[in-house]
């Protein structure tokens, strides 16, 4: 009885919303909107996380990065006795090679903006990420064309690179970049590679894709490893069965005694790691969400209110076939669950009209940006989810009207 009852309260519904389209569109514009405005936050935030953690994850669990500045703010810190910091070194580097017990493998960087040419062809806001032989084992990416270098090429700062896969493509466009010859800084050097594109989304904009890797005994011929200012970096790895606190605290001992830093003075050197980046993360991804729901929640609120005037017009319209059930012996939750399946279905159509505006709209910044932003299954369950509770708050009032009706009055009504 009440599968039957269900079936044609729905029947019902749809006859209502076919016979009615101006005011069925007006409906679902509001919910449409609101649906839209939550989901496509959320959409873009999921994409902005997904990438911001798997860009982290290549920097490693087990990896800590001995720099100049900090990742996250320390208030026993003032941001002008930072700046009179030295830059790491590469002494830092082979001090902690030459003392660790900890330590599996460690790298040092150094980056730089530099000019590179093709020919014709600059690429003036160019990046140079100078590195030791190391760095392979430290930082997770993939060649795509051509090879890593080799431990004499690295060890004799021989003249060669691997291109990111941005750079490679405004300097050669569809032109395989391997054995061809590039300007450094007005040195000549060899691509031996290419790394696999990146994608954009990550901490930096793009990972990899716009920087030119050269071993670091190379980069020294262009660049002042002297200067205060040295954008340097040293990664570290922990051994195994090690914890990267161990291996933090024995870096800190090693570092400040090569420096010769006196007990209870600061330390002029940050260690960080890939979890404090993930911690500030997780709040400032918790605040933008909040900011979402306010966002959504008041277009959502607007549609609701716009679901529950239609209802109540269409309780008015519908007065003399309501009295006409109830005289036929129809109960009141008959009359109750008529009105709300019909509200609750205009809202989840207008739900699932905004869940395809983002479908489509993914489509078009994935085509036209080249990112792998995509509609969630649990987006899509949250938007109906919300579109369904907002229908039956929304037409509860009406339909619990016109089911209290009186038969006789009703009918009436009409006349």
């Amino acid at each position: 009885m009440f599968l039957r009852l269900l079936k044609e309260g729905f029947l019902f519904a749809v006859n209502s919303i076919i016979v009615n389209k101006l005011r069925t569109f007006l409906s679902l514009f509001g919910i449409t909107i609101g649906i839209f405005s939550i989901i496509a936050v959320f959409t873009v935030l999921d994409w902005m996380e997904k990438a911001i953690r798997e860009s982290i994850s290549t920097l490693g669990d087990d990896v800590i990065y001995v720099q100049k500045f900090p990742w996250s703010f320390d208030p026993n810190l003032a941001w002008w006795d930072i700046i009179r910091w030295p830059a790491v070194s590469y002494n830092d580097y082979q001090t902690v090679l030459n003392r660790t017990t900890k330590a599996g493998a460690a790298c040092y960087t150094v980056f730089q903006p530099r000019q590179i040419k093709y020919r014709n062809n600059a690429a003036n806001d160019a990046y140079i990420y100078a590195a030791t032989h190391e760095f392979e084992s430290l930082r997770s990416f993939e060649i795509e064309k051509g090879r890593y270098f080799s431990p004499d090429e690295s060890a004799s700062g021989k003249n060669v690179a691997i291109m990111g896969a941005e750079v490679a493509e405004r300097l050669f466009e569809k032109a395989d970049p391997v054995g061809k010859e590039i300007m450094i800084a007005g040195h000549r050097t060899n691509v031996i590679g290419v790394f696999k594109k990146e994608g954009k989304g990550g901490i930096s904009d793009s990972g990899m894709d716009e920087l030119t890797l050269v071993p670091f005994h190379y980069a020294k011929t262009f660049i002042n490893m002297r200067s205060r200012n040295l954008e340097a970096n040293l990664m570290i790895k922990a051994k195994d069965n090690v914890a990267v606190q161990e291996l933090m605290d024995e870096t800190t001992m090693i570092l400040r005694a090569a420096r010769r830093i006196r007990p209870g003075e600061i330390s002029n050197f940050s260690i960080n790691q890939a979890s404090l980046l993930s911690q500030g993360f997780d709040a400032v991804f918790a605040g933008i969400k909040i900011g979402g729901w306010l966002i959504g929640g008041f277009a959502i609120l607007v549609g609701g209110f716009g679901i529950a005037n239609i209802m109540f017009v269409s309780v008015r319209e519908r007065t003399n076939i309501i009295g006409i059930q109830k005289a036929l012996g129809a109960k009141r939750f008959f009359i109750l669950q008529q009105f709300l399946t019909e509200s609750v279905l205009l809202s989840l159509i207008g739900g699932m009209l905004g869940i395809f505006l983002i479908f489509i709209g993914t489509l078009v910044i994935n085509y036209l940006y080249d990112l792998d932003m995509f509609l969630t299954a649990g987006n899509i369950v949250m938007a109906l989810f919300i579109s369904g509770i907002i229908g039956i708050v929304a037409g509860y009032a009406p339909a619990y009207s016109a089911a209290r009706m009186n038969p006789v009055d009703a009918m009436g009504f009409s006349f």
